[in-house]
């Protein structure tokens, strides 16, 4: 979820709420006094965060979501976390209450952060936080994307923030809910490796792996195969189910059985269970895997691949989405393969 914050008339201070300023075009720097060229625009070194400890960093999240929340927590038991914001203003309130931290309403209330983290749904909605940000931001701050996106949208990010001299990981995540719940989840991140490196106690904070993939677009690229995989292995664990639902196979059996053997995965072990039991309590929407797997088939498209897996779970989340399924878990997914 994302927080759309008001336009600013003027300067303003982080802890006072003040409109955004008007968004600027991106700007190419003139080569010399010390520029550099990168991602197709000039661009002067970026200023590097406080060296002398982690806890000199002020860090503020976007997004209190099913991910964010947890991720936001885990940021405060570091002694990191400064403001926080959501779309829903109440939610930002009664995170900020909960953690003693400042409630953002506006851009402006991230001034003096010197990380911003998003977690949040849609390219739209992390092109208008990004834009906001940018006009914000000291020169030397760094915004980590923890959304999933196209490869492009984190692209544009890197580029608008930089023309203000601001730098940009692409970081999409993996692990689900229970990943971030349980501050384990895999970060998948693209950008400057020195950047990553400097931010890495934050994103250390949630994480049990956090990998360097390559340049600007290499995190949300990762994830896009990821996707795949995952989609691959719904298909694959709903269909095998609803089978053995048919063959009247003892679920408090089977299970356990499959688990211990070849066939056994994350989506398994987490949704077996509960999907047989047709308890579908979101963990990972039907209307966000869609999102996804669209982001998926267009990068497959520019490949020059059709992938045959993907299309077939576009084509059952849509139809989940339309019997109104969106908001449930993807485990949902068996109720399509169980048939009439």
């Amino acid at each position: 979820m994302t927080r759309r914050w008001p336009e600013r008339q003027g300067a303003a201070s982080a802890s006072t709420q003040h409109d955004s300023a008007p968004r600027r075009g991106l700007q190419r720097s003139p080569p010399g006094g010390g520029s550099r060229f990168q991602s197709g625009r000039w661009q002067r070194p970026l200023p590097r965060l406080p060296p002398s400890g982690m806890n000199t960093m002020k860090v503020g999240l976007i997004g209190l979501g099913a991910m964010g929340a947890p991720m936001a927590r885990y940021i405060h038991n570091k002694g990191l976390l400064t403001a926080v914001g959501n779309r829903t203003q109440a939610k930002a309130d009664a995170m900020a209450a909960e953690l003693s931290v400042r409630a953002a309403r506006s851009a402006a209330n991230f001034a003096d952060c010197d990380v911003v983290v998003l977690c949040v749904s849609l390219d739209a909605d992390v092109l208008e936080n990004v834009a906001a940000l940018a006009e914000v931001l000291k020169p030397g701050a760094v915004v980590i994307d923890h959304s999933t996106v196209a490869v492009d949208t984190a692209r544009r990010c890197a580029a608008m923030l930089g023309a203000h001299n601001i730098a940009f990981i692409d970081a999409p995540v993996s692990g689900g809910v229970e990943g971030a719940r349980n501050g384990k989840l895999s970060v998948m991140a693209g950008g400057d490796s020195e950047v990553l490196d400097q931010v890495r106690p934050v994103i250390d904070s949630y994480a049990a792996r956090v990998s360097h993939m390559g340049a600007t677009g290499a995190g949300q690229a990762t994830k896009a195969v990821n996707q795949v995989l995952v989609a691959g292995i719904n298909e694959a664990v709903s269909e095998g189910l609803a089978l053995g639902e048919k063959l009247g196979l003892n679920p408090d059996r089977l299970l356990p059985t499959l688990m211990a053997g070849a066939a056994n995965n994350w989506f398994l072990e987490k949704r077996g269970a509960t999907m047989m039991r047709d308890e579908f309590a979101p963990g990972f929407k039907c209307a966000h895997m869609l999102k996804d797997l669209r982001i998926v088939q267009a990068i497959a498209r520019d490949c020059g691949l059709r992938l045959a897996t993907v299309e077939q779970a576009l084509a059952d989340y849509a139809e989940l989405i339309e019997h109104g399924q969106g908001e449930a878990d993807t485990s949902a997914l068996i109720t399509l393969k169980r048939g009439g």
